[in-house]
């Protein structure tokens, strides 16, 4: 557990179609931890599952922390207990705000594309734009008109351009159109469901990698389990064999080291450890092509090694 803190839900509110908020504030009152656009929160459930969610809003100063969850059926279990477990009074672990989704708010031109719940992180990010008079549009998709979610609060900031896909012949947004029609020099942001994820990334290729910005909360890629290498600790020279099947974290905690770790899925970035030797095996969401060719640092969660020894600085 990454340092959090026990905090109340205060509200649940109906936000669209199978869609809640939930509002979270320290029982004694106390102002909590700031949020910049575009952070996350953890939440660690009773029933042993730990999900992140985006902010709804972010400021320097917060008594409190929305968020919303849309009920999966098809999920891991966690939006599904939120929706038919969760009461107003519990009491969960949160941990603090973490942000691998972050705004840039000085560009000239932002572009925004938006599916169903992956709206919540870009809410708070125009808000703050238009609070600092910086252009920009926003594309929001769903799939059927009551799935629109803070539709009012969007309105307040922006003239948002939707893309209901069931008022379209269930044809879905067209990403490389709107991709091909934004500044050479905007920034581009995309959040909303995996295969809108991967029109975005292919409909942005060629354009400057700082300019492009994107969150996964699920898995792009399976765990590294393919072994046959060993991991050092850089700081005390203790060694130890990765063997096929196995996952360094768990090699890593068998050996009594202490990894923070949060998701364990590499999306959020609590494992990001600084590499001093070795060729990684990426296997995370977080990290840009860039930083993975860099071979700095890796999410030890889900990543292994592709050279026959890893050394690491722990």
């Amino acid at each position: 557990m990454n340092a959090a803190v026990l905090l109340r839900l205060d509200a649940i509110r109906y936000v669209a179609q199978q869609t809640l908020s939930f509002e979270f504030a320290a029982p004694d009152g106390s102002p909590l931890p700031p949020a910049t656009p575009g952070a996350h929160i953890g939440l660690h459930l009773p029933n042993g599952i730990m999900r992140q969610y985006s902010l709804i809003h972010t400021a320097e100063s917060m008594s409190s922390y929305e968020i919303a969850v849309k009920l999966d059926a098809k999920g891991r279990g966690g939006s599904r207990f939120m929706h038919e477990s969760l009461r107003v009074g519990t009491q969960l672990p949160v941990e603090p705000p973490r942000n691998n989704f972050p705004l840039a708010d000085e560009a000239g031109q932002s572009v925004f594309i938006a599916g169903g719940i992956g709206i919540t992180p870009i809410l708070a990010m125009i808000e703050r734009l238009a609070e600092v008079h910086r252009s920009f549009t926003l594309h929001y998709a769903v799939r059927a008109r009551d799935e629109l979610c803070y539709l009012s609060l969007l309105q307040r900031s922006c003239r948002p351009q939707l893309h209901v896909d069931a008022e379209h012949g269930g044809r879905v947004m067209d990403i490389a159109a709107i991709a091909a029609q934004a500044p050479p020099d905007a920034h581009l942001y995309c959040c909303g469901p995996g295969p809108m994820l991967a029109a975005f990334e292919a409909s942005t290729r060629g354009r400057p990698e700082a300019n492009i910005h994107l969150e996964y909360f699920t898995p792009r890629e399976a765990a590294s389990t393919d072994g046959s290498y060993t991991v050092v600790l850089g700081r005390s020279g203790r060694e130890f064999p990765v063997r096929a099947g196995q996952r360094l974290l768990h090699v890593l905690r068998e050996a009594g080291i202490e990894i923070s770790t949060s998701c364990e899925e590499g999306v959020c970035a609590s494992c990001e450890t600084r590499i001093l030797e070795g060729i990684p095996d990426h296997r995370d969401s977080i990290l840009s092509p860039q930083e993975r060719a860099s071979g700095r640092t890796m999410m030890v969660c889900v990543s292994g090694s592709r050279s026959p020894r890893l050394v690491l600085d722990l």
